[in-house]
């Protein structure tokens, strides 16, 4: 039998970790708190894995394999059985460390327990636990099946062990794992989160139009898209709560949210996932 691989989660992130899961081989569980959401997830599997089908990148057989590996639950008890699970749940510290409680009560102590965080402290999760050796950050950038990058988080407690493990499952989902310790936003989002917030400034104080910011970076940078349509796609109230980690962890005002991302996000205009944020959907 495949080893079992559990996901927390069938939102973007959850469902991306999901299908890579299970087309490198693994069976997956993956869990969420509606059925309704878990149809959602499984319906991006199945969009994404066409793609390929369409692309002869994959076989239509071996699109129906990979989705027979993917087992859905609403009972976060169906974790029991597997020797990794990846949260991927909402970033909110408070959710975070509810699951990570739960985990801890029901997975026998071997586990690995890994969050999808963007910037969370693992040290703060691995706390709830009795087992914070064990506990690590698995930061997948999206889209899932595409980027490469798993952005691998050590947090005070992670064993070396837990540490090579993640590192050996990150290779076998066909990733780069590179790793950092526990520090506010990690990497990727303290250094991406002020050059995005700093875009929104350029805005706000009438410097340039979103177009112009946007074209300046992607040709003058080389960046594949510019910050405000990248803030668009990552969702402008998950670009503030990161900003707020940021701000509260380092106590520096050089992280302090742009007013008008605050503005967007009372708004409800959180960008591609309502229609509309810095542009129209």
């Amino acid at each position: 039998m495949a080893e079992i691989i559990a996901i927390v989660g069938s939102g973007t992130m959850g469902n991306g970790i999901a299908q890579v899961a299970a087309r490198a081989g693994y069976d997956v569980v993956m869990r969420d708190v509606t059925a309704e959401f878990l149809e959602r997830g499984m319906k991006a599997i199945d969009r994404n894995l066409q793609r390929d089908v369409d692309k002869e990148r994959l076989t239509a057989a071996e699109k129906q394999s990979v989705l027979g590996r993917v087992k859905t639950t609403t009972e976060l008890e169906a974790l029991s059985e597997a020797v990794f699970v990846i949260e991927a749940v909402t970033e909110d510290l408070g959710v975070k460390t509810e699951v990570f409680k739960t985990l801890d009560r029901i997975t026998p102590p071997k586990t690995i327990l890994a969050s999808n965080t963007s910037s969370i402290s693992i040290t703060k999760l691995g706390a709830v636990t009795k087992r914070p050796d064990k506990v690590v950050g698995m930061h997948f950038m999206n889209p899932v099946p595409v980027m490469k990058l798993v952005e691998v988080i050590r947090g005070l407690a992670t064993s070396d062990e837990t540490y090579q493990r993640v590192r050996q499952l990150s290779e076998k989902l066909g990733k780069t794992a590179l790793d950092c310790h526990d520090s506010p936003g990690f990497i990727s989002n303290r250094v991406l989160m002020p050059m995005i917030n700093e875009a929104i400034f350029t805005l706000y104080e009438g410097v340039a139009t979103r177009e112009s910011i946007d074209g300046i970076m992607k040709l003058g940078m080389n960046h594949p898209m510019g910050p405000l349509t990248l803030a668009d796609f990552i969702g402008l109230d998950v670009c503030l709560a990161i900003l707020n980690v940021l701000s509260d962890g380092f106590g520096d005002p050089k992280y302090r949210a742009c007013p008008l991302l605050k503005q967007y996000v009372d708004a409800g205009w959180l960008g591609k996932k309502t229609g509309r944020g810095f542009y129209e959907y």
